[in-house]
């Protein structure tokens, strides 16, 4: 498996493609995502999201059109994709698969689950492909997402971290923003956001 990462648009949102044996998953293809993505597929499978915030969305519609490949997003979040509820002009898209909280799915040979992390938005989620989880704005090297924005959940997020803190084995973290890090490494500083929220 060999994964790629950009930084898009205004927000530098990350957006990954994962490889495996000649197909693509590519996940949260924000602002201007299009070219960058099309550069670097031959055979793409899926795109998946990781909770429905415009600048991890943007790209969605126009790669779906183009590629003719269906998009997964946590159920609770399809809503953001069909409606532009901040009012960015967002492409609107529609979802193929609305994914149940923590299910699994077998796409394009790989084993993946969608872990339910809400608290930033309802169906916030890390992706779980083998020993990495794509946890979009759940975590971040040192930080966590913000609970301060509409739909947002402070609580959730809490119960949230707890969950994550409870996780059995370690993973490399690969956030919707910024650097890289391992839950091991967060797991370090959990504590201190649940108290802070």
């Amino acid at each position: 498996m060999h994964i790629k990462v950009k930084a898009m648009g205004q927000y530098q949102t990350n957006c990954y493609i994962v490889s495996h044996k000649e197909k693509e998953i590519i996940i949260d293809p924000g602002v201007g995502a299009t070219e960058w993505v099309l550069q670097n597929v031959r055979t793409p499978v899926a795109i998946f999201n990781t909770h429905g915030h415009f600048d991890h969305v943007w790209s969605d519609k126009e790669l779906k059109e183009l590629l003719k490949i269906p998009v997964f997003c946590p159920k609770d979040d399809v809503f953001m994709l069909e409606k532009d509820l901040f009012g960015q002009n967002v492409p609107l898209c529609s979802v193929d698969v609305a994914v149940e909280p923590d299910s699994k799915h077998t796409v394009g040979g790989l084993d993946v689950t969608f872990l339910h992390f809400p608290g930033h938005t309802p169906g916030c989620s890390a992706i779980e492909i083998e020993e990495n989880w794509f946890c979009g704005d759940f975590l971040f090297k040192g930080s966590i997402g913000r609970v301060d924005f509409p739909y947002s959940d402070p609580q959730a997020m809490k119960k949230s971290l707890k969950k994550a803190l409870n996780y059995p084995k370690n993973v490399t973290l690969l956030p919707g923003h910024g650097p890289k890090s391992t839950l091991e490494a967060e797991k370090r500083n959990i504590p201190y956001w649940i108290k802070a929220l």
